[in-house]
């Protein structure tokens, strides 16, 4: 027989796309938290922002590791590479401590960011 058996392969290519389908909604995994709603229009940004997060605990992540408020100043000059211009978006749960957001806010500040902004969710439904 001179001609090639595709069979197996395209069982084994229609296995790979089921198992990668399946776990493709996985891996998008984050801290889970309850954002307020707001009215205001939703920014354009040209690439993935500096993500900080505080939960309804006060436990406070830097994109999804956990650390300490005490690290996060020195963690963020760490990170500006390019500068002190890149974006931070500040996940503040709708139950946590206002205190505790505005501690994270002010670390910020502190390690000379100036372009913070606060995520929400759009109450208008759009």
């Amino acid at each position: 027989m001179s001609e090639i058996n595709v069979t197996p392969f395209v069982d084994v290519i229609l296995v790979l796309l089921i198992i990668f389908m399946v776990s493709a909604p996985l891996l998008t995994a984050g801290v889970p938290i309850n954002l307020p709603e707001s009215q205001a229009k939703a920014l354009s940004a040209d690439k993935d922002p500096i993500s900080i997060t505080v939960d309804s605990a006060g436990k406070v992540f830097l994109q999804d590791t956990e650390i300490t408020q005490d690290e996060l100043i020195p963690k963020l000059k760490a990170i500006a590479t390019t500068g002190y211009d890149e974006r931070i978006f500040v996940r503040g749960d709708k139950s946590s401590n206002y205190g505790a957001i505005m501690g994270v806010m002010g670390a910020i500040s502190n390690a000379g960011y100036r372009n913070i902004g606060l995520v929400t969710i759009d109450a208008s439904g759009s």
